[in-house]
């Protein structure tokens, strides 16, 4: 559990909260409460993916989060615009570490801008900081 002090540095850094253990499996629950998970899920699979060395095993996992997050009618369908769903798209046909750096910024910026702020009004981080 992390001292409230580190608790309170997560209300100004989203990079934080995620790079904490903690505050992941925290910030992961809930956003599971709020039926909302999929673009933390879809940063952390990026985040894994650009870990992939193997060519064969990264074309493997770029398949499995383009089915999963980017594929319209995607089960767990992340909120992006025409134009990042069409470059990732394109990406994908060369599978690199940088595939789908664009999306994954896209989201990062919108779990920033709407779900930290709820996250941070929550009952759940405001024990967090006691």
């Amino acid at each position: 559990r992390p001292s409230p002090e580190e608790a309170l540095q997560w209300r100004d850094s989203l990079e934080k909260l995620l790079q904490n253990p903690y505050g992941l499996t925290s910030f992961r629950s809930f956003l599971r409460s709020e039926f909302s998970e999929e673009n933390v899920e879809f940063w952390v699979a990026c985040e894994d993916y650009k870990k992939v060395k193997s060519p064969v095993k990264m074309a493997e996992k770029a398949k499995k989060i383009y089915e999963e997050f980017i594929q319209t009618e995607a089960p767990k369908e992340v909120n992006i615009d025409h134009f990042t769903r069409a470059l990732t798209m394109k990406n994908l046909v060369e599978p690199s570490p940088s595939s789908f750096d664009m999306a994954q910024k896209r989201i990062f910026a919108l779990m920033e801008k709407d779900s930290l702020p709820r996250f941070v009004r929550s009952e759940f981080y405001q024990e967090l900081i006691k």
